[in-house]
């Protein structure tokens, strides 16, 4: 019997639910737009039915045109109904926008009121895609509605041309600004919730800080976030930084030494810094370098030189630092960007994220210590227990064997069998001995006790089922004590499948830390037998519950591969 190839992934259940919602709020609007938009055209078209002869030139064109736009907007409404994705397009804002043209040109030109219809694109596409989007079509707007007056021009209609014209473009302006903000707005909570909600204590704190570094540097589209903290009860000082587009980044801290921590702090404590570099000598208006007093509550000029200075060690025109007000220390976090500049705003912003985030995390380093000493002290404790009630008692009977060896004659017939059990004594003395060291601290040892505990694994299983498994592992393995302990466990139920499940007689675990995953693959050998459906569900259990995915599939030598990615 063999595990069946099984591509099913398992990914984490909180963040699913986020994609979830975000999908079914953004169905909502394309639903609530396409009403709105239906109902806007249904409304023009009554319009003209009623009283065309409050508008000139109503031909049947403009017969053609508003029944055709109400055509459209019923396709875009059932559309959006069914949850298609082309609803959700950018396409359909431009469409309306030459819609809305042909039913000004149509209506009389710049003297029809349908010209009011270009707000509805400006609205939707701004509050819905942002400044950048809504200023395009804002500029469409307005270049097809003067494109419009222009073909059907009368002396009498320029001045209501320019009037009309520049109110499109003042409202298309606020709109986008007003549309960008609430976007933004979305994105910083969004933020502020990920990094104000508790990290899984599994993975430690070293893991939660590099989370809330990426998320921080990806939400200000930075280069690089530096982190200096200065620990004020070991006097040591640590640095982590973390690039954009770099995978290959460690999770740890490095120890720097006092002189390049005070330059990284060279800042007061009580200062928010935000520095752009100026565009020319004469431009500071432009540019410059800005601090708010947190005590104050006053933004400032800040002192010019220090910010150039920092600009040049950190080799960056634009930066934002905010100072960390920590129980053992202090520090300060660095967003560094050479695209793009910043803002008083996203200074301030980036001070809500430290204050929202460090507190969290200074309490998770406080009960990740807690457990480390707690699972500390049981080993210890473990240890004294094997060596008071295990070893001690085989020690005694190995001393009662000798003393009965020693008493027998020299032709006694039992004298190999005591020596065979005084050996068997000896290597079970000496089996405990390192099994009780493994819970002591693995100072000293020449490989992690990771592996020294999975090795121990797969040597049981080799001796009670007679399957040789082969254990490696490629790169680092910088997991926490609580990851570890889940990571073998999945390991154990991945060798108790193979042995219970397969009649293999071969397989390996391979584990690989790499891009911030933890990667375990559990192999068998292939015996020729044809796969039956088998799902190992403690296993992608374990996996979803720290937040990674499954898969089974087939391996390279035709046997039965269990794939588990973790986080880390």
């Amino acid at each position: 019997m063999s595990w069946r190839e099984n591509t099913r992934a398992v990914h984490r259940p909180g963040k699913e639910n986020e994609v979830a919602s975000s999908l079914a709020t953004d169905a909502a609007d394309a639903q609530m737009v396409g009403r709105m938009r239906l109902v806007l055209a249904v409304s023009g078209l009554l319009a003209i039915f009623i009283d065309p002869s409050g508008l000139s030139d109503v031909n049947r064109f403009t017969w053609f045109v508003f029944s055709g736009y109400v055509l459209h907007c019923t396709a875009l409404y059932i559309f959006a109904l069914l949850n298609k994705p082309f609803s959700q397009s950018k396409l359909i804002h431009w469409m309306d926008v030459c819609w809305y043209a042909l039913i000004v040109l149509f209506t009389g030109g710049v003297s029809s009121f349908f010209f009011l219809f270009f707000f509805f694109a400006i609205l939707t596409s701004s509050f819905r895609w942002g400044f950048e989007e809504g200023a395009r079509i804002t500029v469409a707007s307005a270049v097809l509605l003067a494109a419009c007056g222009l073909a059907l021009e009368t002396e009498q209609d320029l001045p209501r041309l320019l009037l009309r014209t520049t109110f499109l473009l003042t409202f298309g302006y606020m709109s986008a600004r007003w549309g960008e903000s609430k976007i933004e707005l979305k994105r910083r909570i969004a933020l502020l919730r990920d990094v104000s909600r508790l990290s899984n204590p599994r993975f430690g704190v070293d893991h939660t800080i590099t989370s809330i570094l990426k998320k921080t540097l990806a939400f200000f589209k930075g280069s690089s976030c530096i982190l200096v903290i200065r620990d004020k009860d070991s006097a040591t000082d640590s640095l982590r930084t973390i690039k954009e587009g770099d995978l290959e980044q460690s999770i740890n801290a490095v120890q720097i030494r006092a002189e390049a921590a005070s330059r990284l702090m060279a800042f007061p404590q009580d200062q928010i810094v935000v520095y752009n570099r100026p565009l020319g000598p004469t431009m500071y208006i432009l540019g410059g370098s800005l601090a708010y007093g947190t005590v104050s509550g006053k933004w400032i000029k800040c002192a010019e030189q220090t910010s150039q200075d920092m600009a040049e060690l950190l080799e960056t025109d634009a930066f934002i630092s905010v100072p960390l007000s920590l129980r053992k220390g202090e520090g300060r976090i660095y967003v560094i960007s050479h695209r793009h500049r910043f803002s008083k705003a996203d200074a301030l912003f980036l001070s809500h994220i430290a204050e929202q985030a460090f507190p969290v995390i200074e309490n998770i380093e406080l009960l990740d210590r807690m457990a480390s000493e707690a699972v500390s002290q049981e080993r210890k404790k473990i240890a004294l227990d094997i060596h008071d009630t295990a070893i001690q008692p085989y020690i005694g009977l190995k001393m009662g064997l000798s003393a009965v060896r020693n008493k027998a004659a020299p032709d006694n017939p039992l004298i190999d069998d005591l020596d065979k059990l005084m050996s068997m004594a000896a290597q079970v003395i000496g089996d405990l001995r390192r099994y009780a060291g493994t819970f002591k601290n693995e100072l000293g040892q020449t490989e992690p006790i990771f592996l020294v505990i999975l090795r121990q694994q797969a040597a049981q299983v080799r001796e009670f089922y007679g399957i040789d498994i082969g254990v490696s592992m490629e790169g680092e393995l910088n997991v926490s004590d609580r990851l570890t302990a889940e990571v073998l466990q999945v390991v154990r139920e991945g060798l108790s499948n193979i042995c219970k499940h397969t009649d293999a007689q071969s397989g390996f675990v391979k584990l690989q830390c790499a891009d911030g995953w933890l990667r375990i693959q559990i192999e068998n050998e292939s015996v020729g037998v044809q796969p039956v459906d088998f799902t190992p569900r403690s296993i992608t259990e374990r996996a979803t519950a720290l937040g990674g995915k499954t898969q089974v599939k087939q391996g390279a030598g035709g046997g039965t591969a269990v794939l588990i990615e973790i986080p880390v």
